[in-house]
């Protein structure tokens, strides 16, 4: 966790071309991700940044990260997000992190930020599931009892 936290600390004084970054390496690894992103990019970065900057300096802190990844990941579920699309994300995460941080992307730190965000992705993933679950199994019961 401390590798992640001291590595996101140099990169915070670039967030914004941090950003750029993930978003320019994220659509050329899937441009079909595009369209589930609508509105000013650099807004959208801002969030990211943010919405980072907050699970990274809370994560020794589980009861306040985790469920606000599993509402990240229910809300995500919304936008048509996929299993697979968080394998790219964590593949544009972490060149970009590669990018950002130079010859201070140790192979040391690519495994903390790896091991960090397999925890962040599993449980957001995991989120979304039940939401589809949820949905399915609330779309059954509509259809049993004459609803739809």
């Amino acid at each position: 966790m401390e590798l992640v936290q001291t590595s996101f600390a140099q990169v915070q004084p670039i967030a914004a071309v941090a950003s750029t970054l993930f978003y320019a390496r994220l659509f050329e690894l899937d441009p079909a991700l595009k369209v589930l992103f609508r509105g000013d990019m650099n807004e959208q970065g801002h969030k990211l940044m943010t919405m980072l900057g907050i699970a990274v300096a809370n994560l020794n802190k589980p009861e306040i990260v985790m469920p606000a990844l599993r509402k990240l990941g229910e809300r995500h579920a919304g936008y048509g997000v996929t299993d697979a699309h968080y394998d790219t994300v964590g593949a544009a995460l972490l060149w970009t992190l590669e990018q950002g941080l130079g010859p201070a992307f140790t192979p040391e730190v690519r495994n903390a930020w790896t091991a960090v965000y397999v925890l962040v992705s599993d449980t957001m993933k995991a989120a979304a599931r039940r939401v589809s679950a949820d949905d399915l199994s609330f779309s059954g019961q509509e259809r049993h009892a004459g609803l739809t």
